[in-house]
């Protein structure tokens, strides 16, 4: 089972420590955000982990939309919550972190779900720097190296039929709406089966502490995170 070794479970309900949520980010996502180094002072559990906990657990829906609404921090006691249609990641005060909405079939097929985690998260975790990088150079913005912050807001899956084999993710477009100093970044995917489209999906995302764009700041930035990747 591919996240078996990324998750802490119980009886009362589930957790994620430092290791787990750093490994699963470098080795599954290839996501090497500083936030998820297990060293990290301000360490979170990246977002694509929990999503991937709830697909695994629950399955896929024809329809489904997640909305991230805080960062989980390492070793905090979590629990799911079902009304209706809606799957939510809770502590132990009921603060939500992730709202899970579902609808239509269901494909519990882990043989399916388990490739288009993978494939998912690894489009996900790349985001920085081969779809941002461009982006923000043509809007002439970028994010404060000093202060580099990008929220993970929202996503979505909507199939036309569920698939019964291995799903293809392939970019179709990729926006940025700027507003002062934040930024909305929505990226926008086709799902694949065999060649043939079955379905579509969006990443949204908030950039913040956005400054001028420049160019020899960006390199940096860009040389810093390959040198990251290249020693992890």
């Amino acid at each position: 089972m591919l996240l078996e070794k990324y998750v802490q479970q119980n009886n009362e309900g589930f957790s994620f420590s430092r290791k787990q949520a750093s490994e699963f980010a470098k080795q599954v996502a290839t996501d090497f955000n500083p936030i998820h180094d297990e060293d990290a002072k301000r360490f979170c559990v990246p977002g694509d982990l929990l999503f991937s906990y709830l697909l695994t657990r629950y399955g896929l829906s024809k329809q489904l939309s997640c909305h991230f609404s805080g960062m989980v921090s390492a070793e905090v006691p979590l629990h799911c919550k079902e009304q209706g249609n809606i799957i939510s990641i809770c502590d132990a005060q009921d603060k939500v972190y992730l709202s899970l909405t579902h609808s239509g079939e269901y494909q519990h097929d882990l043989t399916v779900i388990e490739p288009l985690i993978k494939d998912y998260v690894r489009f996900s975790g790349q985001n920085f720097p081969h779809i941002l990088q461009p982006l923000m150079q043509q809007h002439q913005v970028m994010i404060n190296p000093q202060r580099p912050l990008v929220i993970y807001e929202s996503m979505a899956l909507s199939f036309e039929r569920l698939p019964t084999s291995k799903v293809e993710l392939t970019l179709t477009a990729s926006s940025l709406l700027v507003d002062g100093k934040r930024g909305n970044a929505l990226l926008e995917f086709s799902l694949t089966e065999q060649g043939q489209l079955i379905g579509r999906g969006e990443k949204r995302m908030i950039l913040s502490n956005l400054m001028t764009y420049d160019e020899v700041q960006m390199q940096e930035m860009i040389t810093k995170y390959n040198n990251r990747k290249d020693c992890a």
